[in-house]
Parts: structure tokens; sequence; C-alpha cells
């Protein structure tokens, strides 16, 4: 089950099947005073509630923001879109008409910068789609929005994903050695030792589950250590949602760093509206993402600044929808004029080796390379093991021992010292299935992972419900596992510089950040989450 087509806004009917019953259920109100009564539907269908003396009162419709959202792929239809036109196209075609008679009434008042911040995963499927390279795309994407709709400034949140690499690695080693200090060097000796009693018990040809049983009795023991560690990935907001209203439990575990689209946010709404002179309002922020469960992200109350009245990010449109806004507009991506990148917030540059502009990001995978990069980071800083690949996903190390779980959504990463100790294990789960799994171990104390990078869709963002199918190439019909490599190719083929390496992100954390471990710092670049309680009486909701 994947959650981010919960939301897709076109072409849908107002049927709701019910497997697909909202985990929002309408509130019943009940009355010792009242009897039964029936429910009545007019011509209008208007629902009345018909009761024992004859009697009829109209019944409130349901309403359902984004707010009560939990991304379970089912509620919102064509009847509830205009419960989320904040996250539309329409609203951006509607902020920018207001500039054109803002400037026609001479009221510069009432004018707003327009920025558009494009997800590199976005760029890979339209990359794909097109059959264009990711500078290409890039710059298409530049004349299009500044040269035929009119905005101000394109940039690239493969910039952001720096900040929130470094964000959260710096959490992960904080986290770590408080594990360490708080019985986790117990806990990683228990776990070592149930490794090598399954091994000697598998060669023997005995049975493990004894074995394992004791190594689970010992890591009981070791609660306040549990208490730190597995770190789970927070960009997705689909896994938030659900953590925050089914699995609260969870959510100390979640890392704080915001999402590469927030820190984009931040960055815009503060750095960049400070440079430029302007309020945060005076800004109308775009992302370009590959999810649409991104708007229920930037929709967060913790994303708004009651201040100015304005979201970090004002509105998320999907791959998809780009697609569609293109169409609409009339215009052949493929033949369209390319214009130059903006020379802030982006990763575009030119190669030194061949003089030739090119795409640079991350190592790592199309979810964002948080695994790699922590992972990489922690095996230097932690163990001073530096002959280690940035990219443990697609480079061979002698440390690095990977394993595939039942499924290929699932994988495991660990760090092997010369002695055969695992220093390190880290892990990815795609999907809502292997997400329970997942939970279930750690809400019983019996994960051992130290970090596990969670993503709702399977095959990870690349896989984004909001990004182009893959019938949307007319020549060659492919698979979608076929599609969904081709865009994940298509990702990687940006080179992998290491934030660390990005002379402009430290330029930005001295000059804006100055303290990374100040409350400013943490204001700009973390976040929290809230569990959410709430009983239902419908006896049609979803449970989980």
């Amino acid at each position: 089950m994947a959650f981010s087509s919960a939301v897709v806004l076109t072409d849908l009917n107002d049927y709701i099947a019910p497997s697909q019953a909202c985990i929002k259920p309408v509130e019943v109100k009940k009355s010792e005073n009242k009897g039964s009564s029936e429910i009545k539907v007019d011509r209008e269908g208007t629902y009345y509630e018909i009761t024992q003396d004859g009697g009829e009162e109209v019944l409130e419709k349901a309403s359902i923001s984004l707010n009560d959202c939990l991304a379970c792929s089912g509620c919102i239809t064509s009847a509830e879109s205009v419960l989320i036109s904040m996250q539309s196209q329409d609203e951006l075609f509607k902020i920018l008409n207001e500039n054109k008679q803002a400037i026609a009434s001479n009221n510069p008042s009432a004018y707003k910068t327009i920025i558009i911040s494009i997800s590199p995963q976005s760029r890979a499927s339209l990359a794909v789609k097109y059959n264009l390279n990711l500078v290409q795309v890039q710059r298409r994407l530049v004349y299009f929005f500044k040269h035929v709709l009119g905005v101000h400034h394109v940039f690239d949140i493969s910039f952001t994903q720096d900040l929130s690499l470094v964000e959260s690695s710096r959490e992960f080693m904080a986290r770590f050695k408080e594990y360490m200090q708080h019985g986790g060097d117990v806990l990683e000796a228990a776990i070592h030792q149930m490794e090598a009693d399954k091994d000697n018990a598998e060669m023997d040809g005995k049975p493990k589950v004894r074995t394992r049983r004791r190594a689970d009795k010992k890591m009981e023991t070791q609660g306040s250590a549990n208490q730190y560690l597995p770190m789970i990935a927070s960009s997705c907001p689909g896994w938030v949602c659900y953590a925050e209203k089914t699995h609260a439990e969870v959510l100390p575990f979640i890392t704080t760093a915001k999402s590469p689209q927030q820190m984009m946010g931040s960055l815009v709404k503060d750095y960049f509206a400070k440079k430029s002179g302007l309020r945060p309002d005076q800004i109308y922020h775009v992302a370009i993402m590959p999810c649409y469960d991104k708007k229920l992200e930037a929709s967060r109350p913790d994303f708004f600044l009651e201040e100015y009245n304005t979201r970090e990010v004002d509105c998320v449109l999907t791959t998809t929808e780009i697609d569609k806004m293109l169409i609409e507009q009339q215009v052949h991506f493929t033949h369209l004029s390319e214009a130059p990148i903006d020379d802030m917030f982006n990763k575009f540059g030119m190669d030194p080796t061949s003089q030739v502009e090119t795409a640079y990001g991350v190592p790592g995978s199309s979810s964002g390379g948080a695994m790699e990069y922590i992972f990489a980071q922690a095996t230097r800083d932690l163990f001073g093991i530096h002959d280690i690949p940035d990219d443990i996903t697609g480079q061979s190390s002698p440390y690095v021992v990977i394993k595939t779980g039942k499924n290929a959504d699932v994988k495991e990463y660990s760090l092997k010292a010369p002695d055969g100790r695992l220093l390190l294990r880290f892990a990815t789960a795609y999907g809502f299935r292997n997400i329970q799994n997942i939970v279930r171990k750690i809400k019983s104390g019996k994960c051992t992972y130290h970090y596990v990078e969670i993503m709702a869709c399977p095959g990870g963002c690349g896989n984004g419900g909001g990004q182009l199918p893959s019938t949307a190439v007319s020549e060659q019909v492919v698979n979608a596992k076929e599609w969904v490599n081709y865009v994940e190719n298509a990702y990687r083929s940006s080179k992998g510089i290491k934030p660390e390496d990005n002379e402009v992100i430290k330029s930005i954390y001295s000059e804006w950040i100055m303290d990374p471990s100040s409350e400013r710092a943490r204001q700009l670049l973390h976040t929290q989450y809230h569990a959410v309680t709430e009983n239902f009486s419908n006896p049609l909701a979803t449970k989980w």
C-alpha cells in the first residue's frame, strides 16, 4: 500500500470503497432522549434526520481538512478537493494574476515575490518522460516558470538536501553517543553474542530459538539504552503522519531535522527574505515534489509563521501536476527554450574536467541519501574507518554487509569490524507492510537497528505518488518496475557531492545559522511531532 496517492485531485469520482473508509469518520452524537430515527436525502443531496415524532433536522456535512488526513490512500475525492485548494495550481495562478493587478493598479504592497523550488526526484521523472538530461530539464523549467508564467526565482531542493543531511547526521552522532553511555555498550555485547551463538548453532545444525530468546531478555533489561535508538528518518510525511496518529510510541525515535522541502522553506522565508529586504509574507513559495503527502507536510502548524501569517512553503505541486500544467499551457517541453539556472540555492555548476554544466546531488538513492550519508559519516567519525564509500548502495566495501529482506523494499546495511562484530546496523523499509514490521519491533523493544530509513512508497521517493506514471511514454510502454528503475538511474546521474564539500553550505551556516547547537538553529532547522489520540465510535473506521 502506498500513502501518496491519497490526495490525487484529477479524474476522480466520489465513490469510496469499504476498504477505503476514512480514518477520520464523522462524529456521531448520541442522545438518550431521542429514539430511533431515519435518514432522508433530498434531490439536492441534503441529508435530513427524521425523528419518531416526524420532525426533520438538516445534518451537517462532513468536513475533512488536511490536518485530519492520515495519508491512508483513501478518502479525498473531487467533492472535498475545495478543502485543499491552497495546495493546487489554481492558487499559484491566482497569485500570478494578483501580481498583474498590483502592477496595473500601481499597488506594490499587494505584489509578491514568487519562488519555485524543484526537487531532484521531480526533475528525474520529467527527464525520463521527455528523454532529457537533468540540466536540460532544469533550464527548461526555469524558462517555463520565469518567462511563460512570470515567477521570479527557481531554486533547487538538492541544495537544502545538504542542510538536512548535515543536521540528521549531527543528531545521529549525538544519539549514538548517548546510547552507548546509557547501557548501549552492554546491549551491543549481548547482540554480538546472539549473532555468534546463532552462527555456531547453524554450523552445528542445532535450533536457534533459545539463543534468540536469551538475547531478547538481555535487550529488555537495557530499557534506558533503547530510548535513543533507532533513529528514524523524517523526510517522508506519509510515514510521519501515520506515526503521529497511530503509533505515538515511535515519535521520540524520529529525527527532528527538517526535510529538504522544509529546509528550503526556512531558507527562503528567513535567510532569503532578509537578504532581499522582504517580509516572509511578501514571498509566495512553491515546492515541486514527487509526493502528494508533501502537501500535508507544508500544511503542518509547525511550519506556519504566526508573526507574519504565512507558511514556510505556501504551496506544493507534484510532478504530475506540473506536467499537466505544461499540457494545459500548450507548452511542448521537448522543444521549449532554455534559460540560465539561478545562481543561488542550486547544485548546478561547471564540471572542472569537461567544462560542461552539470547537475550535482548527494550520493545515494532517490529517497534522499540520508541512510548512505549518515552511515558513511558515522563509520568515519565514530569508528575511525575512512576507507568507506560515500554510497554504500552503489559501491562495494569489505566493511559493509548488505542483506535483502523478504522483499526488495527491505534491506539491512551493517558495518563489520575486522573481528566480526557488527558496529553499525542500518536498514531501509519502504512500503506499508514493511513499516508495520519495523514499528512492531520498536514498540516491543526488540529492534536492533541503529538507523532506519522509512518511506511510505514502495521503491522510495522516486516512485512517489506524484511522479509521472510509466504510461506517460507513448513511444515505448514499460512496466512500472522498469519505469522506477529509469527514474532512479536518472536521479543517480547527477554527480554526488558530500555536503561538507559544498562551500556555499559552509557559508550559509557561518552567516545564517552561526552556532549549530543554538536555539536559533533548532527553530530554523528542526521540528517536533505530536501524538494524536482520538476514540472513534464509528465501526466502519479503518483499523490499523
